[in-house]
Protein backbone atom coordinates (compact mmCIF):
# COMPACT_ATOMS: atom_id res chain seq x y z
CA UNK A 1 0.00 0.00 0.00
CA UNK A 2 1.15 3.49 -0.80
CA UNK A 3 0.69 6.62 1.25
CA UNK A 4 -1.89 9.03 -0.14
CA UNK A 5 -0.13 12.01 -1.73
CA UNK A 6 -0.47 15.44 -0.14
CA UNK A 7 -2.60 16.87 -2.96
CA UNK A 8 -5.95 18.15 -1.58
CA UNK A 9 -7.81 16.47 -4.45
CA UNK A 10 -6.48 13.03 -3.57
CA UNK A 11 -7.28 13.71 0.09
CA UNK A 12 -10.87 14.65 -0.72
CA UNK A 13 -11.18 11.59 -2.94
CA UNK A 14 -9.89 9.39 -0.11
CA UNK A 15 -12.32 10.94 2.39
CA UNK A 16 -15.19 10.50 -0.08
CA UNK A 17 -14.23 6.85 -0.52
CA UNK A 18 -14.21 6.34 3.24
CA UNK A 19 -17.58 8.08 3.58
CA UNK A 20 -19.13 5.83 0.93
CA UNK A 21 -17.54 2.86 2.68
CA UNK A 22 -19.08 3.94 5.99
CA UNK A 23 -22.57 4.27 4.48
CA UNK A 24 -22.25 0.86 2.82
CA UNK A 25 -20.99 -0.69 6.05
CA UNK A 26 -23.95 0.72 8.01
CA UNK A 27 -26.50 -0.60 5.51
CA UNK A 28 -24.78 -3.97 5.23
CA UNK A 29 -24.53 -4.36 9.02
CA UNK A 30 -28.27 -3.83 9.47
CA UNK A 31 -28.95 -6.91 7.33
CA UNK A 32 -26.79 -9.29 9.39
CA UNK A 33 -27.10 -11.99 11.99
CA UNK A 34 -29.97 -13.86 13.64
CA UNK A 35 -32.92 -12.21 11.91
CA UNK A 36 -31.61 -11.45 8.41
CA UNK A 37 -33.28 -8.62 6.51
CA UNK A 38 -32.58 -8.21 2.77
CA UNK A 39 -30.44 -5.24 1.79
CA UNK A 40 -33.15 -3.76 -0.46
CA UNK A 41 -35.70 -4.05 2.35
CA UNK A 42 -33.39 -2.20 4.74
CA UNK A 43 -32.86 0.53 2.15
CA UNK A 44 -36.59 1.05 1.55
CA UNK A 45 -37.42 1.00 5.27
CA UNK A 46 -34.93 3.80 5.87
CA UNK A 47 -36.05 5.76 2.80
CA UNK A 48 -39.68 5.49 3.97
CA UNK A 49 -38.84 7.77 6.90
CA UNK A 50 -37.86 10.52 4.45
CA UNK A 51 -40.08 9.84 1.44
CA UNK A 52 -43.17 7.77 2.36
CA UNK A 53 -43.51 4.67 0.18
CA UNK A 54 -47.06 3.82 -0.85
CA UNK A 55 -46.71 0.09 -1.44
CA UNK A 56 -45.06 -1.30 1.68
CA UNK A 57 -43.32 -4.60 1.00
CA UNK A 58 -41.95 -5.43 4.45
CA UNK A 59 -43.41 -6.75 7.68
CA UNK A 60 -43.85 -4.74 10.92
CA UNK A 61 -41.32 -7.08 12.57
CA UNK A 62 -38.67 -6.24 9.96
CA UNK A 63 -39.35 -2.54 10.38
CA UNK A 64 -39.02 -2.77 14.18
CA UNK A 65 -35.81 -4.81 13.95
CA UNK A 66 -34.25 -2.30 11.55
CA UNK A 67 -35.37 0.95 13.18
CA UNK A 68 -35.56 0.14 16.88
CA UNK A 69 -32.94 -2.56 17.42
CA UNK A 70 -30.15 -2.48 14.85
CA UNK A 71 -30.06 1.12 13.63
CA UNK A 72 -29.42 2.78 17.03
CA UNK A 73 -26.83 0.13 17.87
CA UNK A 74 -24.94 0.59 14.60
CA UNK A 75 -25.14 4.39 14.78
CA UNK A 76 -23.85 4.14 18.34
CA UNK A 77 -20.91 2.04 17.17
CA UNK A 78 -20.27 4.63 14.45
CA UNK A 79 -20.18 7.56 16.88
CA UNK A 80 -18.15 5.69 19.51
CA UNK A 81 -15.59 4.51 16.96
CA UNK A 82 -15.21 8.01 15.51
CA UNK A 83 -15.03 9.62 18.96
CA UNK A 84 -12.39 7.25 20.32
CA UNK A 85 -10.31 7.70 17.17
CA UNK A 86 -10.55 11.50 17.45
CA UNK A 87 -9.52 11.27 21.10
CA UNK A 88 -6.64 8.89 20.38
CA UNK A 89 -5.20 11.02 17.59
CA UNK A 90 -5.49 14.16 19.72
CA UNK A 91 -3.73 12.82 22.82
CA UNK A 92 -1.05 11.22 20.65
CA UNK A 93 -0.41 14.62 19.12
CA UNK A 94 -0.47 16.36 22.49
CA UNK A 95 1.88 13.89 24.18
CA UNK A 96 3.98 13.45 21.03
CA UNK A 97 3.75 9.71 21.60
CA UNK A 98 2.01 7.26 19.24
CA UNK A 99 1.68 4.66 22.01
CA UNK A 100 -0.97 6.45 24.09
CA UNK A 101 -4.73 6.84 23.99
CA UNK A 102 -7.42 8.43 26.18
CA UNK A 103 -6.67 5.99 29.01
CA UNK A 104 -3.27 7.61 29.59
CA UNK A 105 -4.85 10.51 31.50
CA UNK A 106 -6.78 8.18 33.81
CA UNK A 107 -10.26 8.98 32.52
CA UNK A 108 -11.04 5.42 31.39
CA UNK A 109 -10.14 3.85 34.73
CA UNK A 110 -11.99 6.59 36.62
CA UNK A 111 -15.16 6.25 34.52
CA UNK A 112 -15.04 2.46 34.91
CA UNK A 113 -14.78 2.89 38.68
CA UNK A 114 -17.71 5.32 38.71
CA UNK A 115 -19.86 3.02 36.59
CA UNK A 116 -19.09 0.01 38.77
CA UNK A 117 -19.92 2.07 41.86
CA UNK A 118 -23.21 3.08 40.24
CA UNK A 119 -24.08 -0.56 39.53
CA UNK A 120 -23.22 -1.46 43.13
CA UNK A 121 -25.31 1.29 44.71
CA UNK A 122 -28.19 1.80 42.28
CA UNK A 123 -30.47 -0.24 40.05
CA UNK A 124 -31.08 2.24 37.22
CA UNK A 125 -28.74 2.86 34.29
CA UNK A 126 -29.29 6.61 34.54
CA UNK A 127 -27.41 6.69 37.85
CA UNK A 128 -24.74 4.35 36.46
CA UNK A 129 -24.16 6.76 33.58
CA UNK A 130 -24.09 9.75 35.91
CA UNK A 131 -21.59 8.14 38.29
CA UNK A 132 -19.32 7.01 35.45
CA UNK A 133 -19.37 10.37 33.69
CA UNK A 134 -18.74 12.37 36.87
CA UNK A 135 -15.87 10.08 37.88
CA UNK A 136 -14.35 10.27 34.41
CA UNK A 137 -14.47 14.06 34.36
CA UNK A 138 -13.14 14.32 37.91
CA UNK A 139 -10.05 12.34 36.90
CA UNK A 140 -8.83 15.11 34.60
CA UNK A 141 -9.07 17.62 37.46
CA UNK A 142 -7.09 15.29 39.74
CA UNK A 143 -4.48 14.58 37.06
CA UNK A 144 -4.08 18.24 36.26
CA UNK A 145 -3.76 19.14 39.96
CA UNK A 146 -1.09 16.48 40.54
CA UNK A 147 0.84 17.40 37.39
CA UNK A 148 0.83 21.19 37.92
CA UNK A 149 4.02 22.55 39.43
CA UNK A 150 4.44 26.31 39.83
CA UNK A 151 1.60 26.89 37.40
CA UNK A 152 3.17 24.76 34.63
CA UNK A 153 2.23 21.29 33.48
CA UNK A 154 4.68 19.25 31.45
CA UNK A 155 3.69 16.34 29.24
CA UNK A 156 5.82 13.92 31.24
CA UNK A 157 4.20 14.82 34.56
CA UNK A 158 0.75 14.51 32.96
CA UNK A 159 1.56 10.97 31.85
CA UNK A 160 2.92 10.03 35.27
CA UNK A 161 -0.08 11.59 37.01
CA UNK A 162 -2.39 9.68 34.68
CA UNK A 163 -0.67 6.42 35.59
CA UNK A 164 -1.02 7.20 39.30
CA UNK A 165 -4.71 8.09 38.98
CA UNK A 166 -5.42 4.99 36.87
CA UNK A 167 -3.76 2.81 39.51
CA UNK A 168 -5.75 4.51 42.27
CA UNK A 169 -9.10 3.98 40.57
CA UNK A 170 -8.06 0.44 39.61
CA UNK A 171 -7.55 -0.31 43.31
CA UNK A 172 -10.96 1.18 44.02
CA UNK A 173 -12.43 -1.10 41.36
CA UNK A 174 -10.96 -4.13 43.13
CA UNK A 175 -12.62 -3.05 46.38
CA UNK A 176 -15.97 -2.67 44.62
CA UNK A 177 -15.68 -6.19 43.17
CA UNK A 178 -14.98 -7.57 46.65
CA UNK A 179 -18.03 -5.78 48.08
CA UNK A 180 -20.42 -6.70 45.24
CA UNK A 181 -23.02 -9.45 45.52
CA UNK A 182 -21.38 -12.41 43.69
CA UNK A 183 -24.72 -13.59 42.29
CA UNK A 184 -26.16 -10.35 40.88
CA UNK A 185 -24.04 -7.23 41.12
CA UNK A 186 -20.62 -8.74 40.42
CA UNK A 187 -21.60 -10.46 37.13
CA UNK A 188 -23.27 -7.22 36.00
CA UNK A 189 -20.12 -5.20 36.81
CA UNK A 190 -17.79 -7.65 35.06
CA UNK A 191 -19.94 -7.85 31.92
CA UNK A 192 -20.30 -4.06 31.79
CA UNK A 193 -16.55 -3.59 32.14
CA UNK A 194 -15.90 -5.87 29.15
CA UNK A 195 -17.74 -3.39 26.92
CA UNK A 196 -20.98 -3.84 25.04
CA UNK A 197 -23.15 -1.71 22.76
CA UNK A 198 -26.00 -4.25 22.60
CA UNK A 199 -28.28 -2.09 24.75
CA UNK A 200 -27.66 1.25 23.02
CA UNK A 201 -30.92 3.03 22.20
CA UNK A 202 -31.97 6.41 20.90
CA UNK A 203 -31.61 7.94 24.38
CA UNK A 204 -27.95 6.95 24.35
CA UNK A 205 -27.60 8.48 20.89
CA UNK A 206 -29.03 11.67 22.36
CA UNK A 207 -26.32 11.57 25.03
CA UNK A 208 -23.71 11.15 22.31
CA UNK A 209 -25.15 14.16 20.49
CA UNK A 210 -24.47 16.43 23.48
CA UNK A 211 -21.14 14.91 24.54
CA UNK A 212 -19.09 13.02 21.95
CA UNK A 213 -20.06 14.96 18.82
CA UNK A 214 -19.45 18.47 20.30
CA UNK A 215 -16.15 17.29 21.80
CA UNK A 216 -15.04 15.96 18.41
CA UNK A 217 -16.10 19.24 16.79
CA UNK A 218 -13.96 21.18 19.30
CA UNK A 219 -10.94 18.97 18.62
CA UNK A 220 -11.44 19.45 14.88
CA UNK A 221 -11.72 23.22 15.35
CA UNK A 222 -8.27 23.36 17.03
CA UNK A 223 -6.60 20.96 14.57
CA UNK A 224 -4.17 23.66 13.45
CA UNK A 225 -3.14 24.41 17.05
CA UNK A 226 -2.82 20.67 17.65
CA UNK A 227 -0.27 20.48 14.84
CA UNK A 228 1.81 23.15 16.56
CA UNK A 229 1.31 21.56 20.00
CA UNK A 230 2.87 18.36 18.67
CA UNK A 231 6.13 20.29 18.14
CA UNK A 232 6.57 20.62 21.91
CA UNK A 233 5.74 23.24 24.52
CA UNK A 234 8.65 25.61 23.89
CA UNK A 235 8.18 25.74 20.12
CA UNK A 236 4.42 26.07 20.45
CA UNK A 237 4.72 29.03 22.81
CA UNK A 238 7.35 30.61 20.56
CA UNK A 239 4.82 30.44 17.72
CA UNK A 240 2.23 32.26 19.80
CA UNK A 241 0.10 29.31 20.94
CA UNK A 242 -1.55 29.58 24.36
CA UNK A 243 -0.20 26.21 25.37
CA UNK A 244 -1.94 25.79 28.73
CA UNK A 245 -5.35 26.79 27.32
CA UNK A 246 -5.16 24.47 24.30
CA UNK A 247 -3.87 21.68 26.54
CA UNK A 248 -6.90 22.11 28.81
CA UNK A 249 -9.27 22.10 25.82
CA UNK A 250 -7.76 18.88 24.46
CA UNK A 251 -7.76 17.11 27.81
CA UNK A 252 -11.34 18.08 28.66
CA UNK A 253 -12.64 17.15 25.19
CA UNK A 254 -10.89 13.77 25.32
CA UNK A 255 -12.24 13.21 28.84
CA UNK A 256 -15.79 13.97 27.70
CA UNK A 257 -15.49 11.47 24.83
CA UNK A 258 -13.95 8.69 26.92
CA UNK A 259 -16.28 9.33 29.84
CA UNK A 260 -19.40 9.18 27.67
CA UNK A 261 -18.23 5.97 25.97
CA UNK A 262 -17.42 4.17 29.22
CA UNK A 263 -20.60 5.44 30.90
CA UNK A 264 -22.87 4.07 28.18
CA UNK A 265 -20.96 1.09 26.81
CA UNK A 266 -18.26 0.04 29.25
CA UNK A 267 -14.57 -0.22 28.47
CA UNK A 268 -13.90 -0.37 24.71
CA UNK A 269 -10.16 -0.29 24.21
CA UNK A 270 -7.62 -0.22 21.39
CA UNK A 271 -9.72 1.80 18.93
CA UNK A 272 -8.08 5.11 19.82
CA UNK A 273 -4.66 3.49 19.73
CA UNK A 274 -4.55 1.61 16.43
CA UNK A 275 -6.81 3.67 14.14
CA UNK A 276 -4.61 6.83 14.23
CA UNK A 277 -1.66 4.64 13.23
CA UNK A 278 -3.54 3.32 10.20
CA UNK A 279 -4.67 6.83 9.24
CA UNK A 280 -1.13 8.22 9.51
CA UNK A 281 0.14 5.42 7.31
CA UNK A 282 -2.14 6.66 4.52
CA UNK A 283 -2.09 10.45 4.93
CA UNK A 284 0.70 11.35 7.35
CA UNK A 285 0.64 13.10 10.74
CA UNK A 286 -0.95 16.42 9.71
CA UNK A 287 -3.96 16.85 12.01
CA UNK A 288 -5.60 19.15 9.48
CA UNK A 289 -6.42 15.97 7.54
CA UNK A 290 -5.77 13.24 10.07
CA UNK A 291 -8.75 13.80 12.35
CA UNK A 292 -11.43 13.39 9.68
CA UNK A 293 -9.80 10.25 8.29
CA UNK A 294 -9.43 8.87 11.83
CA UNK A 295 -13.10 9.49 12.54
CA UNK A 296 -14.29 7.71 9.40
CA UNK A 297 -11.88 4.80 9.82
CA UNK A 298 -12.77 4.43 13.49
CA UNK A 299 -16.49 4.36 12.71
CA UNK A 300 -16.06 1.67 10.03
CA UNK A 301 -13.73 -0.36 12.25
CA UNK A 302 -16.02 -0.45 15.29
CA UNK A 303 -19.09 -1.29 13.20
CA UNK A 304 -17.23 -4.23 11.66
CA UNK A 305 -16.01 -5.32 15.10
CA UNK A 306 -19.60 -5.20 16.35
CA UNK A 307 -20.63 -7.41 13.43
CA UNK A 308 -17.99 -9.93 14.49
CA UNK A 309 -19.14 -9.81 18.11
CA UNK A 310 -22.71 -10.53 16.99
CA UNK A 311 -21.93 -13.25 14.46
CA UNK A 312 -18.79 -15.05 15.65
CA UNK A 313 -20.50 -17.30 18.22
CA UNK A 314 -24.08 -18.30 19.09
CA UNK A 315 -23.75 -16.10 22.19
CA UNK A 316 -22.83 -12.47 21.58
CA UNK A 317 -19.29 -11.50 22.58
CA UNK A 318 -18.56 -8.27 24.48
CA UNK A 319 -17.22 -5.80 21.96
CA UNK A 320 -14.35 -4.80 24.25
CA UNK A 321 -13.08 -8.38 24.18
CA UNK A 322 -13.17 -8.48 20.37
CA UNK A 323 -11.33 -5.16 20.02
CA UNK A 324 -8.62 -6.51 22.33
CA UNK A 325 -8.25 -9.75 20.34
CA UNK A 326 -8.03 -7.82 17.07
CA UNK A 327 -6.13 -4.83 18.41
CA UNK A 328 -3.14 -6.54 20.02
CA UNK A 329 -1.81 -8.45 16.97
CA UNK A 330 -2.82 -5.64 14.63
CA UNK A 331 -0.94 -3.13 16.73
CA UNK A 332 2.14 -5.36 16.83
CA UNK A 333 2.13 -5.52 13.02
CA UNK A 334 1.78 -1.74 12.79
CA UNK A 335 4.53 -1.23 15.34
CA UNK A 336 6.92 -3.49 13.43
CA UNK A 337 6.22 -2.46 9.84
CA UNK A 338 4.77 1.03 9.75
CA UNK A 339 6.11 2.99 12.70
CA UNK A 340 9.14 4.37 10.87
CA UNK A 341 6.95 5.63 8.01
CA UNK A 342 4.03 7.00 10.03
CA UNK A 343 5.11 10.61 10.54
CA UNK A 344 6.79 10.14 13.94
CA UNK A 345 10.32 9.60 12.68
CA UNK A 346 11.84 12.32 14.84
CA UNK A 347 10.50 11.04 18.17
Amino acid sequence: MLKIKSSPYTHYAFVTLLLLGLITTILFSITLVRYPVPFTTVFFILVDNIIPITHVQWSPVEEKVVEMVRLPRILGACIIGAGLSFAGASVQGLFRNPLVDAGIIGVTAAAAFGGALGILLFDTMAYVFLCAFIAGMSSIVIVRFIASVNGRTSVLTLVLAGVVVSTLFGAGMSIIKLMADPYQKLPAIIFWLMGSIASINYEDLGIFMITIIPACAILYAIRYQLNIMSLGEEKAQALGIKYALIQWIILISVSVIAGAVVATSGNIGWVGLIIPHVARFFIGADHMRLLVVCGLMGAIFLIMVDNISRAALPQELPIGVVTAFLGVPFFLVILRRMHKRSGWNDD
